[in-house]
């Protein structure tokens, strides 16, 4: 039988158990969350393991004692075991990882609120499977504590080690940055997200923790051609510009770090025109719904009539997106706020402080709206008892436990319909209102056990479906029946030519596909009818933008790219509020402003053509592209998304509007 004191100086063999355990840990995260992905950077996962377990042999083995460093080995493994585990899971419901921000935001809270789901999936073959991260690396660390001779690092043996970790860390640099894709992920193009699919979560926590640890608020711009090329208008149509009174020039002498450097950017852009729609929608009432993993998919003649009428006999969206990359609450940013989430998860939260001069809520309210914000879940969820009340409305935010309970049975997930039937006639005799609506009787998952709105509707929907798509189907028919009651109540109370709904996704039905990525998503797949392989294409969805008052219209179509960025702008623009538009990163969708999707891995899609996996792809064979369109439009796209990082990342419109 092998003895500890086999190996007199222990700390390479520790430090190789520790890397192997480490590559264990990535690999099987990768193999769980990437699945036919799993090979392409192995090398590089193998080489930042070893980096990171050479680490962690260097803290552990200053210890003095053989029971100090066993310990202090056993925690490291079962808390990086653990971090790899809750990312795991996360990934699976979600469809992200966990960045610094979010995880220390509160995603405890995330986690607590979904706890029935996550232990009905722990105690699932897949959830089994999933432990293999605690039941195999800590058994290997025990067991080679019965090998280990426990000894302590000298001098000499701090050298040696820091030198083998450098020329790893040296190998691992040149491998990422001798590809320019990979260089800008974790430069200039820098996505969490994207990093960790390629390099690992160790690495992508690491390069998280470096870019928030630098001051973030240090933001810059490429300069040059910063915009697209406005539509040109017939001569003889002569439009005021949507702009405020603002000289940003003047306010960008007088300010410094981010704030100046937002004040130069927006300086810098050519304001939207206002147009045939502007005003459009002036004095009547909004209700803005946010619609829990809402899809194009779900519209159907047949199915649900209602929502097909709203969709078609409203303003027609034909080719809209809806990036997804923080989750619920990041969805919901982007419909609010008309930004990307920069931050992740803890974008929403970070705004509660902020002066929100531009959402709906605030702009409708200056003009003496009586405004409301509703979600029919637990109202401290994602802590919006917080975010949710610093939103502009008037009579703030109610969820269940702070009057929601009143109107919604509690059943998992709640009632959309008993949402709208409980606080309509809260309203409804206010007007004008200004209402939002945070739905969930679409949250996964899809099984008639899981889901009593699945279970409610399962028998109306039609047709050869899986079950997990059948499921999804069918709990959307309660936001169907939301809707057609709705629209009943403002047609019988006389006011629905004065009412404008307006619905938008939070993000893709990712539930669909426990654990799936791009090219592995097959329920998804079955939904859409197509491939998904890029995350445009994942994320495509349908806006409705409906009042009674343009049924009898000519139908507007807006067949050019639009996003949830688009939202903001394009509703101040239709309700006539006084707005700048260079203050949005999106556009109203009637201007006379070149259309332009984009998402945080910096894809993108205008008129002209995409750009997706590193690709442009012209619009059809026969599109002309002009000469530096598509490094022009990265350029702004990039620029754009600074915006939104800066916009973030101080009380931007505190310091613009100075109330």
């Amino acid at each position: 039988m092998v003895s500890r004191n086999t190996l007199k100086n222990s700390i390479p063999a520790r430090w190789l158990v520790l890397s192997m355990i480490l590559f264990w840990d990535e690999g099987v995260l990768r193999y769980s969350t990437m699945k036919g992905d799993f090979f392409p950077d192995l090398l590089l996962i193998a080489v930042n393991a070893f980096i990171f377990g050479g680490l962690i042999t260097l803290l552990i083995s200053w210890i003095p004692k053989k029971k100090g460093i066993f310990l202090a080995g056993f925690i490291a493994v079962t808390a990086l075991s653990v971090l790899f585990l809750v990312n795991d899971f996360v990934y699976y419901q979600f469809k992200i990882f966990y960045d610094i921000n979010t995880v220390t935001s509160g995603a405890d809270g995330v986690l607590s609120g979904f706890q029935s789901q996550i232990a009905s999936l722990v105690f699932s073959p897949a959830g089994l499977k999933r432990i293999l991260f605690l039941l195999v690396p800590l058994p290997a660390w025990l067991v080679w504590t019965r090998f280990d001779s426990g000894n302590s690092l000298h001098l000499a043996d701090t050298r040696n080690l820091c030198a083998v970790i450098s020329c790893c860390l040296g190998v691992s640099l040149l491998h990422q940055f001798s590809q320019p894709d990979m260089r800008r992920t974790v430069d200039e193009e820098y996505n969490f997200q994207t990093l960790v699919n390629r390099s690992g979560l160790l690495e992508g926590l690491v390069m998280d923790l470096l870019h928030n640890s630098l001051d973030a608020r240090n933001i810059d711009f490429h300069t040059g051609t910063m915009e697209a090329k406005p539509f040109v208008r017939p001569a003889e149509i002569v439009y005021e510009k949507n702009v405020l009174d603002i000289d940003f020039k003047a306010l960008a002498k007088t300010a410094g770090g981010t704030e100046k450097t937002l004040d130069t950017y927006v300086a810098s852009l050519t304001p939207s025109s206002q147009n045939d729609y502007t005003g459009l929608f002036a004095g009547k009432n909004l209700i803005l719904i946010t619609a829990e993993a809402f899809s194009a998919e779900v519209i159907d003649p047949k199915r649900t009539p209602t929502l097909y009428r709203m969709a078609e006999k409203g303003i027609r969206f034909t080719d809209y997106y809806q990036p997804a990359s923080a989750g619920t609450t990041g969805g919901e940013y982007e419909v609010v706020f008309g930004a990307l989430p920069t931050s992740g998860g803890s974008s929403f939260k970070k705004m509660t402080a902020r002066l929100n001069y531009m959402t709906m809520g605030s702009q409708l309210g200056r003009l003496g709206y009586n405004g409301w914000a509703f979600h029919n879940n637990t109202y401290t969820f994602y802590d919006r008892h917080r975010t949710h009340n610093a939103l502009g409305y008037s009579n703030g935010f109610m969820g269940i436990g702070n009057g929601m309970e009143k109107y919604v049975t509690a059943v998992w997930p709640e009632s959309d319909l008993e949402m709208f039937q409980g606080t309509v006639p809260l309203y409804i005799d206010k007007e004008p209102f200004n209402v939002y609506y945070m739905t969930v009787s679409g949250h996964n998952g899809y099984t008639q056990g899981e889901n009593a709105m699945a279970r409610k509707h399962w028998d109306r929907v039609e047709g050869a479906y899986s079950d997990p798509v059948h499921g999804y189907l069918a709990c959307n028919l309660e936001l169907e029946d939301s809707m057609t009651w709705l629209i009943r109540t403002l047609e019988e109370k006389g006011i629905a030519d004065d009412t404008v709904i307006v619905i938008s996704a939070d993000h893709f039905p990712y539930g669909l596909d426990y654990g799936a990525s791009l090219g592995n998503m097959p329920y998804l797949e079955e939904l859409y009818g197509y491939k998904v392989n890029d995350y445009l294409t994942r994320d495509h969805s349908r806006l409705i933008i409906w009042s009674g008052c343009l049924e009898d219209e000519e139908p507007l179509t807006i067949d050019s790219p639009s996003s949830s960025l688009d939202i903001l702008p394009t509703l101040s623009n239709l309700f006539g509020t006084a707005y700048d538009s260079r203050l949005f990163a999106g556009r109203d969708v009637f201007s006379d402003q070149e259309a332009l999707v984009f998402n945080m891995n910096y894809e993108w899609k205008t008129d002209l053509g995409t750009y997706t996996n590193g690709k442009f792809t012209p619009a059809s064979k026969d599109t002309v592209i002009p000469s530096g369109y598509v490094e022009k439009i990265k350029n702004i796209v990039k620029n754009k998304i600074r915006y939104c990082q800066g916009y973030q990342a101080v009380d931007y419109f505190r310091h613009v509007f100075k109330p």
